[in-house]
């Protein structure tokens, strides 16, 4: 099972396997003892052009969908291979830190990969 949420949120044991799937370490002073994670998949993560071309802006959505999609499809496979296998076996939650909790790079990520949302 894949699930987005905030990194900000309090870790939790139904979060299964907790991936950042952000370019950037969050802000705000958080530490990667606090935050919990299993790992840092800055690679799966726009590029820094296209994060700041969107900039989080709802009116972008679809195209910042088309543009990661292109993204993802040059090159990440293996990543991407490895994220569906452990969704498929238990809990992946992807991590991010944009207060959007609809328009972001997990939510797009989780559609790409499969998980819907």
């Amino acid at each position: 099972m894949l699930r987005t949420k905030r990194i900000y949120e309090e870790p939790s044991v139904d979060d299964g396997i907790r991936i950042l799937v952000d370019r950037l370490w969050p802000r705000g002073g958080l530490s990667k003892e606090k935050a919990e994670i299993d790992r840092w998949e800055k690679d799966l993560a726009p590029t820094s052009e296209l994060r700041k071309w969107f900039g989080h802006d709802p009116a972008k959505w679809d195209e910042f969908l088309r543009r990661y999609r292109a993204e993802l499809e040059g090159g990440k496979e293996e990543e991407l291979a490895r994220l569906r296998q452990e969704a498929s076996e238990g809990t992946v939650t992807l991590l991010y830190a944009a207060k959007d909790e609809e328009h972001n790079n997990a939510v797009a990520l989780k559609r790409y990969i499969g998980g819907g949302g």
